[in-house]
């Protein structure tokens, strides 16, 4: 987590997600592969290509479902991926959000901090209680891979606030209750381990949505320490205003899926190739980069303006 803090400095805030769905890949790309998963696969290595070469994302967020529901050749494409991803020197995310109790949450952690779907961070579900979250932690040192995990807080979503947002019968909302937990296990992390005393982050960040402004700024300045994954900017209708609030303090990284992956679809400089149905890979990774350079300005811009 610290090094992405570090990363999302550097590079810019901006996490580009790859929740690929072979229809967004044009038909004339599909047809040249043997399946759909390894269009995906080509598709992805691609727009990760030109989006590290440009330095215009500080981390990738795969969402699992999408491989998941490609069955076993989509699984290995996910493994791939992953690997893709994590041999540039960026950070992998992988959008899992597990969250269970006992052995199985134990299985979990190893399912994706070890093996075939080794990743950096997960995305965990408190909701089932915090020891759901105790596994994780034991991932969290150099010598088991310095990893990490982004909990649900406050999420994008509108049903949010049929959970998150309730009242509790002692004061406060839920999401509260989730955002203390976060705080305790972070001081107790850093004050347990004297090699982290220097670190401005916890192993633990949090998933807060950029679509709930009057929530922005308050959940910023409540959890100041906590580095944030934002989702909601741009195919989800989050302003970069509401995603700039949130990078204040302790900062965070912003996700956009769609938006890039799917940038070949508005971009003009393709216009001719994409009526003719002669686009190439070349082309959608072009698209991407422009669109993945636009949002991070736009994020910085709005950052700045603050």
């Amino acid at each position: 987590m610290q090094l992405l803090q570090e990363l999302s400095l550097k590079n810019g805030p901006l996490c580009v997600g790859l929740d690929t769905d072979p229809s967004y890949i044009p038909e004339n790309i599909l047809r040249q592969y043997e399946s759909p998963a390894q269009a995906v696969l080509a598709y992805n290595k691609a727009i990760i290509d030109r989006v590290v070469a440009d330095k215009s994302a500080c981390c990738f967020k795969v969402q699992i479902a999408y491989y998941e529901a490609m069955g076993l050749e989509g699984m290995k494409v996910y493994s791939e991926t992953l690997k893709y991803i994590r041999q540039t020197g960026l950070i992998a995310i992988s959008d899992i959000k597990r969250g269970d109790i006992g052995a199985t949450s134990d299985a979990y952690a190893r399912a994706h901090f070890t093996g075939d779907f080794e990743t950096d961070i997960i995305t965990v579900n408190p909701y089932m209680g915090f020891d759901t979250l105790k596994p994780f932690t034991a991932y969290s040192t150099p010598d088991k891979g310095g990893k990490g995990a982004f909990v649900l807080l406050c999420t994008s979503n509108p049903g949010m606030t049929d959970i998150e947002h309730q009242e509790l019968a002692e004061g406060g909302l839920l999401l509260e209750r989730v955002g203390a937990e976060l705080q305790r296990i972070g001081e107790e992390w850093r004050y347990s381990c004297a090699d982290y005393n220097d670190q401005t982050c916890g192993i633990f960040g949090a998933v807060v949505g950029a679509t709930q402004e009057e929530d922005a700024r308050w959940l910023r300045d409540k959890y100041a320490d906590i580095f944030f994954l934002i989702p909601g900017y741009g195919a989800q209708g989050g302003a970069a205003r509401i995603a700039a609030t949130l990078l204040d303090k302790a900062g965070g990284t912003v996700n956009s899926s769609r938006g890039i992956l799917c940038a070949w679809k508005k971009d003009e400089k393709i216009a001719g190739a994409r009526d003719a149905g002669s686009l190439k890979l070349d082309d959608i990774a072009d698209a991407a980069a422009c669109a993945s350079l636009f949002s991070k300005n736009d994020l910085l811009g709005a950052k700045a303006s603050l």
